[in-house]
């Protein structure tokens, strides 16, 4: 695993290289931003790696996805990613991405989430964000810029979770069909089937598939099929291609579950630009899975 990476061994995102080097120092200013352009996207994932800083990176028009240990998350419009100080992890860009991010020194990082999630950005933290991307990188704070800091990391603390997650099992046999269904989302074999492929009975792989996902073998598998249905959205494909691909029944029915999902059909939702995504809705809410 690569110990770091720098955006700028990639020239097809651009972000300020003075804040660039800050992502694996402590000192200085406790909290820097910083804007994302990805005009292009990425000819393929950046492999694992991690930073000192802890990140938040909200996507303002695009998709952006990333691995962790914990599982995966596809980031649409209006989502906010939050990874922690040294945590491992990969990235994936499809097609052009937008957006906006701020590294925090591991010492004010100590009260905010341990592990990765996706937050609901209010309107009060979106303008701190933005204000902070405005400043150079220095030794020390203002006193304007000190409480700006303790605003952000406040709303930050309060910041509701978004489900927008597709959770990976630990157990080897598990993961290996979960790895399969990420392959190939369109395979329709039953959970009888799933489980004599992997050298499981179907209760086991029924009781120990909830126990760490916490989602049905159903809801797990139509969550990774709309997670792929999501960046093959973001790249253009057509929503009766994607339903053909995925394995739902017909457009209509891909368009519904969307929804369901989402709260929006399918161009809307990819639409919504900065407003912020119903926290009650996602890729892992089982409210909303069929």
């Amino acid at each position: 695993m690569d110990n770091t990476f720098r955006p700028t061994d990639d020239p097809a995102i651009q972000i300020r290289t003075d804040v660039l080097d800050w992502f694996e120092r402590e000192d200085g200013l406790g909290v820097l931003g910083f804007r994302v352009d990805s005009p292009r996207g990425l000819d393929r994932e950046v492999d694992w790696h991690a930073h000192l800083r802890a990140q938040l990176i909200c996507v303002e028009a695009g998709l952006l996805t990333v691995r962790t240990r914990h599982g995966t998350w596809s980031m649409p419009p209006g989502c906010a990613g939050w990874m922690p100080p040294g945590e491992p992890h990969t990235v994936d860009i499809r097609g052009p991405l937008r957006g906006w991010g701020v590294v925090i020194a591991p010492a004010l990082a100590h009260d905010l989430p341990a592990e990765p999630c996706v937050v609901g950005i209010s309107d009060l933290l979106q303008a701190l964000a933005l204000r902070v991307t405005t400043w150079a990188p220095a030794g020390t704070a203002t006193a304007t810029q000190q409480h700006i800091m303790e605003v952000l990391l406040d709303e930050l603390r309060h910041a509701p979770r978004q489900r927008t997650h597709l959770p990976m099992p630990r157990d080897r046999r598990l993961l290996r069909i979960a790895s399969q269904l990420i392959a190939d989302p369109a395979d329709d074999r039953s959970l009888e089937q799933w489980a004599q492929w992997a050298g499981l009975s179907p209760r086991t792989l029924t009781r120990h598939f909830r126990d760490e996902t916490t989602l049905s073998f159903a809801q797990w598998r139509q969550q990774a099929r709309l997670a792929e249905g999501l960046r093959r959205l973001s790249d253009g494909a057509s929503v009766s291609a994607i339903a053909h691909e995925l394995g739902f029944s017909s457009p209509s029915a891909f368009v519904t579950v969307f929804r369901r999902h989402f709260g929006s059909p399918p161009g809307r939702y990819l639409a919504r630009g900065n407003h912020p995504l119903p926290t009650t809705r996602g890729l892992a809410s089982p409210a909303a899975s069929g």
